[in-house]
């Protein structure tokens, strides 16, 4: 075999050949999210692993996500993306990521101004319309005799607008795990997207003089306070939807690690190491999920889209009613705080410290904003514990 020869066959037998259209595509998408992440700076810790696990993922005979068992194989001959991914698929790193969550955030905003408990409930309002919109567009539209949503579907697909990743993965599992992969990348991309999407749905809702609002400084929350609010969250959530108890739980344990004073180096490695790994570890493989072999389908742009819908329409709820709290209370509100009712934390807050700042240089509005951020995340997971009551096997 001369030297043309082995070309020719290295080249017949490499991905160049075996790449589809669809897997070009999703590499091109992944192009795009890599420089939204690196040069743009939109959420880079989300953003990079999803885009470059969507990369890996699309490249032909690579075999990442392989999965042995579907064929009768024992599992650790599958890919080893396949196998991290069994961390998302058993709600394992949602649960870890949560933890981590709690261990970073301080919930004194929220117990010193409990008023926006009801911004974080107003920015859910988007999980309701979406699912009305999935469950009607299911009933409607009837792909090879069967509806394009069922109603647990719908439920999985609302969930995104809640903008909270882990949330929307422990859901799906337990409702749709046949929607997983298209659920996960655009809860996770929209959730890196805030700074981009947000930001037009804010100034359409309110003027420049409620953007101007300066709001009073919260009142100092007492170490007990913090102590005690994590412990009642939890008997009080989990005896109310038993189905929450695993987020909600890991939620305000990592918040008691961090509150407590006693155990630094486990807050310390919750809210870091430990998150920090597990976001590696899942944000790669949620990527990964993006095939464009399965991935570029009616149904899957369909989720996209009412995804997208859910996340403007809870973004849309949040503001409203600060606009209504702001009216109520002769302008003490600053009705942008209600856009960071979704459970982005704390991408949601700094967006609407930013475009406070942007109305008026001197506003700062992070830590009020904290407070509806919070509320948002323990929003979200009793939504989709409510969901899963409701659609739950």
């Amino acid at each position: 075999m001369n030297f043309f020869e082995i070309i020719a066959q290295t080249f017949a037998q490499s991905g160049f050949v075996a790449m589809t259209w669809q897997q070009g595509v999703m590499i091109l998408v992944s192009f795009v999210l890599l420089y939204m992440a690196i040069k743009k700076g939109f959420e880079p810790l989300l953003l990079l692993p999803i885009a470059f696990g969507m990369l890996l993922a699309n490249l032909p005979l690579a075999g990442l996500m392989y999965d042995a068992t579907a064929e009768g194989l024992a599992w650790y001959s599958s890919g080893v993306l396949r196998i991290i991914y069994m961390g998302v698929k058993s709600s394992l790193f949602p649960c870890l990521i949560f933890m981590g969550v709690g261990a970073m955030t301080d919930f004194g905003p929220l117990i010193a101004n409990p008023i926006s408990l009801l911004l974080g409930a107003a920015a859910q309002f988007g999980i309701y319309v979406a699912f009305t919109l999935a469950n009607f567009l299911g009933n409607t539209i009837i792909v090879d005799g069967e509806p394009l949503f069922t109603a647990a579907q719908a439920a999985a697909i609302a969930i995104i607008g809640g903008a909270d990743g882990p949330t929307a993965i422990f859901l799906t599992n337990k409702l749709a795990p046949e929607l997983l992969a298209p659920i996960a990348v655009a809860a996770y991309s929209y959730m890196a997207l805030i700074p981009l999407i947000q930001p037009p749905i804010m100034r359409a809702l309110t003027t420049e003089k409620e953007r101007k609002i300066k709001m009073d400084q919260l009142r100092q929350v007492s170490k007990t306070e913090k102590i005690i609010f994590p412990i009642v969250v939890t008997v009080f959530c989990v005896l109310l939807l038993p189905s929450v108890a695993p987020l909600i739980g890991m939620l305000m344990l990592g918040n008691l690690f961090r509150e407590a004073g006693c155990v630094e180096r486990l807050s310390d490695t919750a809210q870091n190491t430990l998150c920090n790994i597990v976001t590696i570890m899942l944000g790669t493989t949620v990527g990964a999920t993006a095939d464009g072999l399965v991935f570029l389908r009616p149904q899957t742009l369909g989720i996209i889209a009412l995804g997208l819908m859910a996340f403007c329409f809870s973004t849309a709820g949040g503001v409203l009613l600060g606009k209504l709290l702001c009216y109520i209370t002769g302008g003490k509100i600053n009705p942008l705080i209600g856009s960071a009712g979704v459970s982005a934390v704390p991408m949601a807050a700094r967006v609407a410290q930013a475009e406070g700042r942007k109305a008026n240089p001197t506003n700062f509005l992070l830590m009020h904003a904290m407070g509806p951020n919070v509320a948002g995340v323990i929003g979200s997971a009793v939504a989709a514990g409510f969901l899963l009551l409701m659609f739950g096997q």
